[in-house]
C-alpha cells in the first residue's frame, strides 16, 4: 500500500530518493559491449540479437517490404491516430525553431550568430517489456523540424526477426531514414561508432534501460546526447475537490510503466489522500500489468500532505518531477510559480496519457530531478549555435591598444601581437 507522509515531519531526501548511477556490475558489462561493437561491429549486433533478444537476422537494416508490411498490419484507424499526432507534434516543434541574427549598430562591426542543424543523429526506441511508438514521433520529429540531415533508429526486433509493427508505422509516419534492428548498450556502441550497417551518428536521443542510459553516458563525449534518463516519474498536485479516482488513475499510468517508476500525490486534503490510497488498492488489481503497478506503488509510490497549497507547491517543486499534474481548482494560477518541472498538466482534464501521445509537447523528459537545470527534447537538441563577427579595418584599429592591454594583463603576448601587427608599418 502506498505510504502517507507529512511534509513538515519528513526530511526532503526522504520523499523522493533517486539515485541512478550504475552498479559496477552494470558498468563492466556496458564497458564490455561497447568495446566489442567496436571490435566486431555487425557480427556483435548480430550476436547480442541472437544472445538477449533470442532473434536470428540475416539483415539488420528494416527493409521496405517490412514497412509496408507494418503499415497493413495496424490497420487505417491507428494510423489516422498516428497522423494526427505527428502533426500536432510537428506544429508545436515549429514554434521553437530560432532564426539567425546579425547585429550591425556600430560602425564597421557586424556580429551575429547562426543555427546549423547536425549532420546525422541517432534515435533509440525501447522496445522491451513494451512498445513505444509514440517514442518514434516524440523524437523523430523535432530532428526533422530541426532539418537533421539523416535520421538512423534503432529498436530491438523480437523472436521472429521483426520489429513491431507499430513502431515501424510510427517511424514510417515520422519520416524516418533508416532503422536498425539492434537494442541495448550495443545499439547505443554502434551509433556512436559505426559498424559496417550503423553510420556513426553526431548525437544520440531517446530512453532506455539502465544499460542504454550507462552506454549514453560512456560514449558521450565522442558524441553528444540528450539526457541521462532514469525511470519515470509522476507528480501529481491536488486540491481537496479532485475526483479521488481520476487521480489514482493517474498515478498508476506512471506505476505501470516499471518497477522503479514512481508516482507521487501532494495535496492539502488528508481526506483526498485517504481516499487515494484507498482507490488504489482497487485499481491495481484489475491493471493487466498489476504486478509492475503494485511494486512500484509500494516501494516507490508516497503521497504527501501539506497544510496548504502554497507547501504544496513548494514540494512540487523541490521534488522537480518529469510529468507534474496541476490538479487544482485554478491551475494558471499556480503556473507561474512552478519552477522546476518536466511537463507540466494543467487542470483536472489533462491526464499526462495526453501529453504522452498526443498534444504536442515532447515526453521525451528530464527526470531523476535534473529538471532543476534542463528541459524537455526539442528542436534545440538537434542544432548548433555558431557566433561570427566581422571587423573593418578601422573599427579593429580604434580598439586595437584595449585588446593588446587586455591580453597582455593575461600574459597572452602573442594575443595582442596578433592585434597589433596589422598596424605596424611594413607589416
Amino acid at each position: 500500500m502506498i505510504r502517507i507522509f507529512d511534509f513538515d515531519k519528513v526530511a526532503p531526501e526522504e520523499i523522493l530518493n533517486r539515485d541512478i548511477r550504475a552498479e559496477a556490475d552494470v558498468e563492466a558489462v556496458v564497458d564490455g559491449i561497447i568495446a566489442d561493437v567496436r571490435r566486431r561491429g555487425d557480427e556483435a549486433l548480430r550476436d547480442y540479437a541472437r544472445r538477449f533478444d533470442h532473434a536470428e537476422l540475416d539483415s539488420l537494416l528494416v527493409s521496405r517490404e517490412e514497412l509496408e508490411e507494418a503499415f497493413a498490419a495496424v490497420g487505417e484507424e491507428f494510423l489516422t491516430t498516428l497522423r494526427m499526432a505527428a502533426d500536432n507534434i510537428r506544429h508545436f516543434h515549429e514554434q521553437q525553431v530560432h532564426r539567425d541574427f546579425m547585429v550591425n549598430d556600430t560602425p564597421g562591426v557586424v556580429l551575429g550568430q547562426k543555427y546549423t542543424p547536425i549532420q546525422r543523429a541517432g534515435v533509440y526506441v525501447p522496445g522491451g517489456t513494451a512498445a513505444y511508438p509514440s517514442t518514434v514521433l516524440m523524437d523523430v520529429i523535432p530532428a526533422k523540424v530541426a532539418g537533421v540531415g539523416e535520421i538512423v533508429m534503432t529498436t530491438p526486433a523480437g523472436p521472429d526477426g521483426r520489429v513491431n509493427p507499430n513502431i515501424l508505422a510510427a517511424a514510417a509516419v515520422a519520416g524516418i531514414d533508416r532503422i536498425v534492428k539492434s537494442g541495448g548498450a550495443q545499439a547505443v556502441a554502434a551509433l556512436a561508432y559505426g559498424t559496417e550497417s550503423v553510420p556513426a551518428v553526431d548525437k544520440i536521443v531517446g530512453p532506455g534501460n539502465i544499460y542504454v542510459a550507462t552506454a549514453k553516458r560512456k560514449v558521450f563525449g565522442k558524441v553528444g546526447i540528450d539526457m541521462i534518463a532514469g525511470p519515470s516519474e509522476i507528480l501529481v498536485l491536488a486540491d481537496g475537490g479532485c475526483n479521488p479516482a481520476w487521480v489514482a488513475a493517474d498515478l498508476l499510468s506512471q506505476a505501470e510503466h516499471d518497477r522503479l517508476a514512481t508516482a507521487v500525490l501532494v495535496t492539502d486534503s488528508p481526506a483526498l489522500a485517504r481516499a487515494v490510497q484507498a482507490e488504489l488498492e482497487v485499481q491495481i488489481p484489475a491493471l493487466p500489468r498489476a504486478a509492475i503497478a503494485r511494486e512500484s506503488i509500494d516501494t516507490n509510490g508516497k503521497i504527501v500532505v501539506t497544510d496548504d497549497l502554497d507547501k504544496a507547491i513548494e514540494a512540487a517543486n523541490l521534488i522537480a518531477p518529469e510529468h507534474l499534474e496541476v490538479c487544482v481548482a485554478d491551475p494558471f494560477a499556480v503556473l507561474g510559480r512552478i519552477r522546476n518541472a518536466g511537463s507540466i498538466f494543467l487542470g483536472r482534464h489533462v491526464p499526462e496519457a495526453l501529453g504522452d501521445y498526443f498534444a504536442g509537447p515532447n515526453h521525451t523528459l528530464p527526470t531523476s530531478g535534473t529538471a532543476r537545470f534542463s528541459s524537455p527534447l526539442g528542436v534545440d537538441d538537434f542544432v548548433k549555435k555558431s557566433s561570427f563577427i566581422y571587423y573593418t579595418p578601422e573599427a579593429l584599429g580604434r580598439v586595437k591598444d584595449r585588446i593588446a592591454d587586455f591580453a597582455e594583463r593575461e600574459g597572452l603576448h602573442a594575443h595582442a601581437r596578433s592585434v597589433t601587427i596589422r598596424y605596424e608599418e611594413g607589416r
